[in-house]
């Protein structure tokens, strides 16, 4: 079954059209990122999904259930970790945690008292149960709103922004524990600006630009067709003519120059060194550049 079903989704707000025939579909148990600069409406798509929003036309559906039609089963299968952080300044961490399975039609009882315990563990939010969220810092604060998305159990699990603003302790801490519920069969579906976060933890990345989808892959073949491997040397001296017409490119200035070479496959590394022994070149420095998401958006949004 697709965790998600997305078919040719519109949305426009006056002169904007935020979303322009959108289709996605997430398979049960994937690990998906969904890129896209400020704007080009990953937040309307997600807003929609979570029925904050109804599309002009197309449509949705999590687990199997439409967000309209078949409204409730689809709110209880998902669960959402939103950018801005809002919180009920009257409760503690723990009552909020109870308030929100009360949401879902879930009674207070030892089985959630047992899964609110885990979920605060697990967050590192154990020693802040029964403080109150006014006392909490941002960081805090957004743990909860994790905890809160998860609270009901939910199969399929929107992060949007989660670590936004937020410590190295606490990002470490998150996708821990967001790791663990995918190897449990939760699907994740993530939205971050943290292009690094993505390359580590998704298998599949959707790019969006203006409302459409221009980009939808495994990250691997994303990586492969838009990046590549780069072989960098420091040397003492110039680089030989012959050697220069192989090098992609230079950077620095002085004697803090940079050498950069294409290196298509890790054989190419050692082609490349002994080129440039055969030419009595000393290296000095050397470093192999992994394919990196962020050269991969920034080419896909500016093609």
């Amino acid at each position: 079954m697709q965790a998600i079903d997305i078919k040719s989704v519109t949305k426009r707000y006056q002169q904007l059209q935020a979303l322009d025939g959108v289709t996605l579909a997430i398979e049960e148990g994937e690990f998906f990122a969904l890129l896209g600069p400020n704007g080009a409406g990953k937040t309307t798509l997600i807003s929609t999904l979570a029925g904050l929003t109804r599309a002009d036309s197309g449509t949705l559906a999590v687990m199997g259930h439409d967000v309209l039609t078949d409204y409730r089963a689809a709110r209880s299968a998902l669960g959402i970790v939103p950018q801005e952080i809002v919180f009920d300044p009257f409760f503690s961490v723990r009552e909020t945690l109870q308030f929100q399975a009360g949401y879902f039609g879930i009674t207070r009882s030892q089985q959630l008292d047992s899964w609110i315990d885990e979920l605060l563990a697990n967050l590192s939010l154990t020693d802040k149960a029964d403080k109150n969220m006014r006392q909490l810092s941002g960081g805090m604060k957004r743990r909860v709103l994790v905890a809160q998305a998860l609270v009901h159990r939910p199969p399929v699990i929107v992060l949007d922004e989660p670590t936004a603003g937020v410590d190295v302790e606490l990002r470490q801490t998150l996708w821990a524990f967001v790791r663990s519920l995918n190897a449990k069969g939760h699907t994740i579906l993530l939205t971050t600006h943290y292009l690094e976060e993505a390359q580590q933890l998704c298998s599949r990345i959707a790019m969006m630009k203006a409302g459409k989808i221009i980009a939808l892959d495994t990250t691997e073949h994303l990586l492969n067709a838009f990046s590549e491997r780069i072989l960098k040397v420091k040397i003492n001296g110039t680089l030989p003519a012959a050697m220069a017409l192989q090098r992609i490119k230079q950077e620095g200035v002085g004697d803090n120059i940079w050498h950069h070479f294409a290196i298509h496959e890790y054989a190419d590394v050692e082609r490349t060194l002994a080129a440039l022994r055969e030419n009595q070149v000393t290296i000095t420095k050397m470093e192999v550049t992994e394919p990196d998401l962020e050269e991969v958006f920034l080419k896909v949004m500016h093609k």
